[in-house]
């Protein structure tokens, strides 16, 4: 039974899946009992401020920093603006777009005190995948980084739903829209008392299809990723600093780069430049002790270290997600560093990190056990359990779970009030889970998910591709990389420069890390009978 809602736009709460649909969701333990009113930007930031931890450094970035009485005060300002100047109310939803810094996440906080539902989306994208977004959840206001703002101009320039977008800078170089009007309000806003299942969140991923899906995330789901795995997992305090390279835009991000380092009043360090070499001399400049990455990022780092370039002394723990972390890499990177590195898994749907390894319970090669307040179990194609050491579907429930905005997807993923994510695991005697392999088609490289499909549809928009099939290869460096097998037209000869130039035309298109970074030419794509590629058979090839 859902509690009371503050939204007046009652469009979120209208698409939620019905209530027989859902994960059973766990919230017994102590940490996950919250208020039947809350607002996780409130206790974000006026909720630190009130522990006396206001003059303390909430975010730093490269042009900008707040304490956490300053972000209250920006957060509230950013509040007003979008009430008094733009007309929002309670459950409209708001898009921000914008790469990682201080001023993107005073504005999800804001939007969020607001009581709007925020989309964070990722800077990369295109006019065409914004338009997907802004049309499935209906979006009529945005908050842009005015050096991202022109993809955003071109997508509201047709659409039904987007109509006011505001620009702010995220360099803090000069005023844009945003601060001018920011500049006019008071420090003071009376925070929407929402209801802790009120929706906060819609979280876009894509599936094998490329079509974009939401998953809808309450204000208590925000809270609970971090009462249960930053608290337990992590243990943070004040004095840690945070920091990584996953765009705010996933929850992967937002989770590690926000919300946990704010939960408990340390400092997040944001980077826009997310690349392992900036990362790394950040980590040495400013102290940072936390780290978000993917294992590639690692492999980088290590090496760096191991030639005398950089210095990761400060860390304390390194967390790894967004694909599997092999042992090789956890031997190396624990030989080179000494610091501990936390394989875990998660998924949009379930908002964070759910099975995880954790400091002084580390089974290099596994992923780790349950996180507290999370069940895992391995089932079959009729959801029975299947015994320890047997391959099967990984299964899984928790304080967060699947609740896709519309669609039928909805079904698949939740079935007997259990989530599963698509992930082949198995579990040993011991208890650890073991990853396997990815249950469909998603390509994961170097922790971005990247749908093939989608590849393959900006790739025939070139006139000289005839047919295409997109799969993932084994690559030494990002685990795995996007490769394009294309069938040219007649008469088009396929050489480098034809590769280089048919990247370059999907980096145009769509986000530019989807981009096929091995391009195959070939005579004829493996089909069936009826004409459908058979993908594993292009798989099958590089794998012999």
């Amino acid at each position: 039974m859902l509690g009371p809602s503050a939204h007046k736009d009652s469009y979120s709460r209208e698409h939620l899946p019905g209530l027989g649909n859902w994960p059973e969701i766990l919230l017994d333990r102590p940490e996950f009992q919250y208020p039947e009113y809350i607002n996780a930007a409130v206790e974000l930031t006026d909720g630190l401020v009130a522990k006396g931890l206001g003059d303390r450094i909430a975010l730093r970035g490269d042009g900008e920093r707040f304490t956490y009485r300053e972000l209250a005060i920006e957060s509230n300002r950013i509040a007003l603006v979008l009430v008094e100047d733009l007309g929002i109310v309670p459950g409209n939803r708001v898009l921000i777009r914008s790469a990682n810094n201080p001023r993107m996440v005073a504005a999800w906080l804001g939007a969020t005190k607001a009581g709007a539902v925020v989309v964070n989306s990722m800077p990369m994208l295109r006019a065409g995948e914004l338009t997907k977004i802004v049309d499935k959840a209906e979006i009529g206001f945005a908050l842009c980084d005015q050096r991202l703002k022109d993809e955003l101009d071109t997508c509201a320039a047709s659409s039904a739903f987007l109509k006011k977008i505001l620009t702010f800078d995220g360099t803090s170089a000069r005023q844009d829209d945003l601060e001018a009007r920011m500049a006019e309000k008071p420090e003071d806003f009376d925070a929407v008392k929402t209801g802790c299942d009120d929706v906060a969140l819609l979280g876009f991923t894509s599936g094998s299809t490329g079509a974009p899906k939401a998953t809808m995330h309450f204000h208590r789901d925000i809270l609970a990723i971090a009462d249960g795995y930053a608290r337990s997992v992590l243990e943070p305090t004040p004095e840690d600093v945070f920091i990584g390279s996953p765009p705010l835009a996933f929850t992967f991000g937002l989770g590690g780069l926000a919300v946990f380092p704010l939960r408990f009043g340390a400092t997040a360090v944001l980077v826009e430049d997310g690349r392992p070499a900036n990362l790394l001399k950040t980590i040495g400049e400013l102290g940072a002790t936390i780290c978000f990455t993917a294992p590639t990022a690692y492999r980088v780092m290590m090496a760096e270290v191991a030639e005398g370039r950089g210095d990761l002394s400060s860390l304390r723990l390194a967390v790894s997600a967004g694909e599997t972390l092999p042992k090789a890499t956890f031997d190396a990177w624990t030989a080179a560093t000494g610091v501990p590195i936390l394989d875990g898994i998660g998924a949009t749907e379930l908002l964070h990190i759910f099975i995880s390894n954790r400091p002084g319970d580390i089974l290099p090669g596994a992923t780790g056990k349950p996180v507290p307040g999370y069940e895992a179990i391995i089932v079959d194609d009729n959801m029975t359990p299947l015994p320890a050491g047997e391959v099967g579907k990984l299964a899984i429930r928790g304080p967060t779970g699947c609740r896709y905005l519309g669609g039928d997807r909805q079904t698949s993923y939740v079935r007997n009030g259990w989530n599963l994510t698509g992930d082949a695991f198995s579990q040993d005697a011991e208890g650890y889970f073991h990853f396997a392999a990815r249950a469909d088609d998603m390509i994961v490289s170097s922790g971005y998910n990247i749908a093939g499909p989608e590849v393959e549809d900006a790739l025939l928009t070139h006139p000289d591709v005839a047919e295409c099939a997109v799969i993932g290869a084994d690559d030494p460096d990002r685990g795995t990389v996007v490769q394009a097998h294309i069938v040219l037209r007649e008469s088009v000869d396929g050489d480098a420069a034809l590769i280089k130039h048919l990247q370059d035309h999907v980096k145009s298109v769509i986000a530019p890390y989807k981009y096929p970074r091995s391009i195959l030419f070939t005579k004829a794509l493996p089909k069936t009978p009826t004409g459908k590629v058979q993908r594993f058979k292009l798989k099958a090839e590089k794998a012999d």
